[in-house]
């Protein structure tokens, strides 16, 4: 049998390496960093990293990683409810619970696990969910598993967004779930007028804090900060593997009731091993730092005003972005690899994205600031953006 399939797969893979779209994978020799070092002993600058505040190699994180491996050994070997838990798992929870100003938390191995196991236990086919139309593959995946009735409107369209929810009244509870900010495209959900329309359609309210969570807000606490919604969001999910400190693990943090029923029934936290104790011991630091100075934020808003700044002056088309996110337009898949391709001969690392990750037709490089760069890498990528696109037609 595997014959015949694996003749259907060449020919799929030759037809996604026709098409331009095959995606391949650049190894790196060195911890995450503003400078990096490639496999083949090259350096170069990393601007697609998720490492917003600089903390992915973050000498303290990894003093409190080796500390509590001495103390509590490497793995947990289980599931929570059998013999999975420390004291240090609860401890992050909590933390996480302040910085978002919630009722209590609930840890999973990743935010992918958080998104695809929290609708199936809280509702039924009865109830529905409404979608922002660009939230995170997990998101979608999470609905899927769940037989509520679904609703989708187009990314941050109150219009659409109030159609859905007055269409939605025919469900017996309804939930509006959003990223916080999207991932492609760097704009920020408008969670104050989400929360009005909420309240005003008797509805829930999800936000997902992934890329939002260390970036957005006045002290980067995420999207309830930017819009004042303390107390109106019902659930955020997010990630410790980005602004916090880049590893691995997710959560899901609000209302206590909601967290007690995860607890009892969401599959990825029941079936699935606790976190290690060194990644709780290593994430309890990062709120540790975040708590004692807000440096590393403003230092990130800071870069990105920066950056976004020259590059708009130098004629790149790029996304208006509230986040650390800048989708630098070229909309053409072939040509976005070639850019990227050409960059990294000038010791930039970006990541061209096209279709299936984003529509096709919408292209681009996304360039991903972080606390790490100086204002010397700043400017060296600002430069090698300018003279690769000039080479490629890209501006003039």
């Amino acid at each position: 049998m595997y014959g015949k399939y694996q003749q259907f797969l060449q020919n799929e893979l030759a037809s996604i390496e026709q098409a331009g779209l095959f995606k391949r994978e650049r190894n790196i020799a060195s911890p995450q960093s503003a400078e990096i070092t490639l496999e083949d002993g090259s350096k170069a600058l990393n601007f697609c990293a998720n490492n917003y505040l600089g903390l992915a190699d973050n000498p303290r994180l990894i003093k409190a990683a080796q500390d509590v491996m001495a103390t509590r050994g490497y793995g947990m070997s289980s599931v929570r409810f059998i013999c999975g838990t420390q004291d240090i798992h609860k401890q992050l929870e909590k933390a996480i619970s302040d910085y978002f100003h919630t009722e209590d938390t609930i840890l999973y191995a990743a935010c992918f696990d958080a998104n695809g196991g929290v609708f199936e236990p809280l509702f039924t086919a009865e109830d529905a969910i409404i979608s922002d139309s660009l939230n995170h593959a997990s998101i979608i995946d999470g609905v899927r598993l769940c037989k509520a009735v679904r609703y989708r409107y187009a990314n941050a369209d109150m219009a659409d967004l109030e159609r859905c929810l007055q269409e939605a009244q025919a469900q017996r509870y309804r939930i509006i779930v959003t990223d916080g900010v999207f991932s492609m495209d760097g704009n920020v959900a408008p969670m104050d007028k989400i929360c009005d329309l909420a309240e005003k359609y008797d509805a829930l309210v999800m936000v997902d804090e992934s890329h939002s969570a260390g970036v957005v807000g006045a002290t980067g606490h995420g999207v309830a900060e930017q819009y004042g919604c303390y107390g109106r969001i019902d659930i955020h999910t997010g990630t410790l593997g980005k602004a916090f400190g880049g590893a691995v693990g997710g959560f899901t943090t609000g209302r206590k009731e909601i967290i007690d029923m995860l607890r009892q029934r969401s599959r990825p936290y029941l079936f699935s091993n606790s976190i290690p104790p060194m990644i709780a011991a290593a994430a309890l630091e990062t709120f540790k730092i975040l708590d004692e100075s807000n440096e590393l934020h403003d230092k990130l808003q800071a870069n990105v005003d920066y950056f976004r700044e020259k590059m708009v002056a130098a004629g790149f088309d790029i996304k208006p972005t509230q986040s650390a996110i800048c989708a630098v337009m070229l909309y053409d898949a072939p040509l976005s690899q070639k850019f990227a391709a050409k960059i990294a001969e000038e010791g930039i690392f970006v990541t061209g994205f096209y279709y299936p990750v984003v529509p096709k037709g919408q292209a681009r490089i996304r360039v991903q600031l972080s606390a790490a760069h100086e204002q010397a890498h700043l400017d060296k990528a600002i430069a090698a953006f300018i003279k690769v696109g000039k080479e490629l037609g890209v501006i003039k």
